[in-house]
């Protein structure tokens, strides 16, 4: 076998989202596209703003000098000085340029993160549900997962984070608002998280670093605001991409940021750098970072994806689906009506609906919808939804 044995374990257990995409495929072209409601997958589908073609037009029409070519390794100045403006606008910290590494979207940012933090055998906390790739990300630079689960109500549970902390441990990874349930991390557990990190961090003579995925931020309803970790706790680090906020997922470009007053900032910065090239990204895209200067504070239009949410959350709601109701992002995490998600999902594929299983995000008996379709697809998946429910209840 020419394949590494634990990749091809991997592979075996690998994403549940790409595999009921890659059903969803199937099934498309033996029924047709429109009679497949496929919500596997977090592709959004709200366009860009209009400026975003705006300022690509405009770059290329001004046919900068060296458009195409190799910039310094943390991302060209004058764009990284942009995004620290909007940082320090929205946290209420002045960061500038030096606190900024742009990378391959949010993706790209965590592995350049863990690659400059984990020594092999380092632990990082991960709280479920979590984004299906994060283990693997971990398992790349041979840290060491540790799993936790949040409370029913999906916030961080503190009491069972402060049970597996370590002197191995090296960070705490979050995500807010969260993949896969939508809930947003309150002010109040943040800054819990925050307290239990500086306590431990002196009891273990060592920094606990809290690292937060943050490609949703902006995706948020009924005006629910997004704490800032930076006003919570000096050894932050933030990651983020334009995947979601600009419909840019498939440009790939986001950055990172380090907390201006990290006492390791420094190093943590050269440190960066320094993985952002040896992992092979090299830089990030270079016609998508000179055109973000002129987006910083843009987004999609948020409401269209509040509407999707508003309408499957009642429908599924007066169906007897037991969720809660997201806060942001573009997905809801009901629990499944039989203790085996695996099998409802398959149930629910039966009648051409495409969902995750919510084995695949650490937490079993659950499964994941992500309603970044159009309405039509939404509407006309509902009447499949209610057959199965009333076939297990």
């Amino acid at each position: 076998m020419a394949v590494a044995e634990k990749i091809k374990g991997f592979m075996e257990k690998s994403s549940w989202i790409r595999k009921m995409f890659e059903q969803g495929t199937l099934l498309k072209a033996q029924h047709g596209p429109d009679r497949v409601y496929d919500f596997s997958l977090g592709n959004p589908n709200v366009e860009p703003p209009e400026a975003v073609h705006q300022a690509l037009e405009k770059c290329l029409r001004e046919k900068k000098a060296a458009l195409h070519a190799y910039m310094p390794n943390a991302g060209y100045p004058a764009t990284r000085k942009a995004i620290a403006g909007f940082l320090t606008r929205e946290h209420g910290l002045a960061f500038s340029e030096k606190e900024v590494v742009m990378t391959c979207g949010a993706a790209g940012a965590l592995n350049v993160v863990l690659k400059a933090l984990l020594n092999p055998g380092d632990e990082l906390i991960v709280l479920s549900p979590y984004f299906v790739e994060y283990l693997f990300y971990i398992d790349n630079f041979q840290g060491v997962p540790k799993v936790v689960a949040t409370g029913p109500d999906f916030q961080p549970d503190l009491s069972a984070i402060e049970q597996v902390l370590s002197p191995k441990t090296k960070a705490i990874l979050i995500n807010s608002p969260n993949n896969p349930t939508g809930k947003v991390y309150g002010a109040s557990a943040i800054s819990g998280l925050a307290e239990l990190l500086t306590q431990y961090s002196r009891k273990f003579g060592q920094a606990i670093y809290l690292i937060s995925d943050e490609p949703y931020r902006k995706i948020v309803y009924d005006q629910v605001e997004v704490p800032s970790i930076f006003q919570a706790y000096s050894e932050s680090i933030l990651v983020t991409s334009y995947s979601k906020d600009l419909s840019l997922p498939g440009e790939r470009i986001g950055y990172l940021a380090v907390h201006p007053q990290a006492p390791d900032k420094g190093d943590l910065i050269e440190a960066m750098t320094f993985t952002n090239r040896i992992l092979g990204f090299v830089n990030a895209p270079a016609l998508m970072q000179w055109i973000l200067p002129e987006l910083q504070g843009l987004t999609v239009e948020v409401a269209l994806y509040q509407k999707k949410r508003d309408l499957f959350y009642q429908a599924l709601t007066r169906m007897g689906y037991e969720l809660i109701k997201p806060e942001g992002a573009f997905y809801l995490f009901p629990k499944s009506p039989l203790p085996d998600d695996v099998a409802f999902v398959q149930a629910l594929q039966e009648e051409l609906i495409l969902t995750v299983p919510g084995t695949g995000f650490g937490s079993p008996g659950y499964f994941r919808i992500a309603y970044c379709v159009p309405d039509a697809t939404i509407e006309n998946s509902l009447p499949g939804f209610e057959k199965v429910i009333k076939k297990f209840t």
